[in-house]
């Protein structure tokens, strides 16, 4: 494929996933009661599924092989469990060097916290089939598994500067704490399920249950009402504690276990 109608493709499948997930967003804005946000949501990450599968075939001339039906359950329950662990990781050891302090627990909103659940698998399911599905997956085709990795981290890094309370550094730190550890798990995994459950599990368990900002926006209720206090580059500021660099050297170290997983499984 020539590189202009690459770079037309990836552009085009970005601002479809950004559609897709506006039109979730304010779909589930609309209707009532709580629970009918939960389909909406559902409904539009399968769509999505879907027209990434008929993209490839389309385009490629061959079925997607990183989205195969049998391993979607197990796949995904691993990459929740990857994703949910991280993040309890990340909030055990601010509170042990006492940045991280519960002020208050439970919530009255149930079944908001259930609408953000499914709210953001339809972000991981989005963000994954442009980022890791497309990007990075035609970049390793076509240049290799470094530079599949590293381009992509950065671009997706990078993508989120425009968030609130975004700098350089929070940026930076997105692409070498998420954009490594997604990159590795797809290509570990062979699997799409891998980071999108990562992903999924990430953006809820910190703003939903812990109670931070998600790349520097409000997750709404929150299970858990922390107080967290510090200089920014421990908290992550306003950003959240993406930003932080506790949560850069244990994403680090967990996309240096995944690669290490990548190399013996190419050995």
């Amino acid at each position: 494929m020539p590189v202009w109608k690459w770079i037309l493709l990836l552009l085009a499948s970005l601002a479809l996933a950004l559609i897709m997930m506006a039109l979730a967003e304010a779909a589930g804005d609309a209707v009532s009661p709580e629970w009918l946000k939960w389909i909406v949501y559902t409904a539009v990450s399968a769509a999505m599924l879907a027209l990434y599968g008929l993209f490839v075939k389309w385009f490629e001339r061959h079925p997607a092989r990183d989205i195969p039906m049998p391993r979607l359950a197990g796949e995904t329950l691993n990459g929740l469990a990857v994703g949910a662990g991280f993040f309890i990781l990340v909030v055990m050891v601010m509170f042990v060097f006492g940045i991280y302090r519960i002020d208050g627990a439970g919530t009255d909103k149930p079944l908001y916290l259930i609408s953000a659940f499914f709210l953001f698998l339809c972000v991981g399911v989005g963000e994954e089939i442009v980022f890791r599905g497309v990007l990075f997956r035609w970049i390793d085709e076509k240049w290799g598994f470094t530079v599949a990795l590293a381009v992509s981290s950065l671009i997706f890094g990078a993508m989120h500067y425009g968030q609130p309370g975004a700098t350089w550094w929070s940026s930076l730190a997105i692409a070498i704490e998420a954009g490594l550890l997604l990159g590795a798990a797809y290509k570990c995994s062979g699997t799409l399920w891998m980071p999108i459950g990562i992903h999924w599990a990430w953006n809820f368990m910190q703003g939903n249950i812990f109670g931070f900002q998600v790349s520097g926006g409000d997750a709404g209720v929150s299970l858990l009402q922390p107080r967290v206090s510090g200089p920014d580059i421990l908290t992550g500021g306003a950003f959240g504690a993406e930003a932080s660099v506790i949560t850069v050297v244990l994403g680090l170290a967990l996309s240096v276990w995944f690669l290490l997983k990548v190399k013996r499984n190419q050995s």
